[in-house]
């Protein structure tokens, strides 16, 4: 938590922080759009931690529950219903729940749609392709399945 204070002071300082990819420097972080993700801050649930962690998505006592209010996976919610423009199930939604992980690196939509070219439902964008380091759908990049790496499902913006 330290480091990542540190490097929003080094953010304030220079006016800005860039993503440090030689593929894509046009995508630019600001401090308004950059949000730290901690065990504190408020999200959605969690990926890639274990089934029983109370805030991983695959537990269906705890966050992954299909009855909680605002939960993904309850079916009448505005985050899981397949009719919310804010759903991840929903495969027109525009404003789907958003992944990051806990450096603060944005990992795509969690949605299904397949033309979002942020989605990772979207087998040919940067989030979305089995062969992008970025993509959750990788197994050798972002989506490691032996990585103690937390992914964290934000609510849109």
């Amino acid at each position: 938590m330290k480091k990542l204070i540190f490097l929003l002071s080094i953010c304030l300082v220079a006016g800005g922080c860039y993503e440090q990819s030689y593929y894509y420097p046009q995508q630019q972080l600001s401090l308004s759009t950059f949000t730290p993700i901690s065990t504190t801050s408020p999200h959605l649930g969690v990926l890639g931690v274990n089934k029983y962690h109370p805030n991983s998505l695959a537990n269906p006592y705890g966050v992954g529950n299909r009855y909680k209010s605002d939960g993904l996976m309850n079916p009448y919610s505005q985050y899981g219903s397949r009719y919310s423009n804010k759903s991840w199930r929903n495969p027109y939604a525009t404003e789907a729940p958003e992944l990051y992980d806990s450096q603060g690196n944005y990992r795509g939509k969690l949605s299904s749609n397949p033309y979002d070219p942020d989605s990772t439902s979207n087998p040919y964008g940067r989030y979305g392709s089995k062969y992008s380091p970025d993509s959750i759908n990788n197994p050798y990049g972002a989506g490691n399945p032996y990585s103690n790496e937390p992914i964290y499902v934000v609510p849109p913006k």
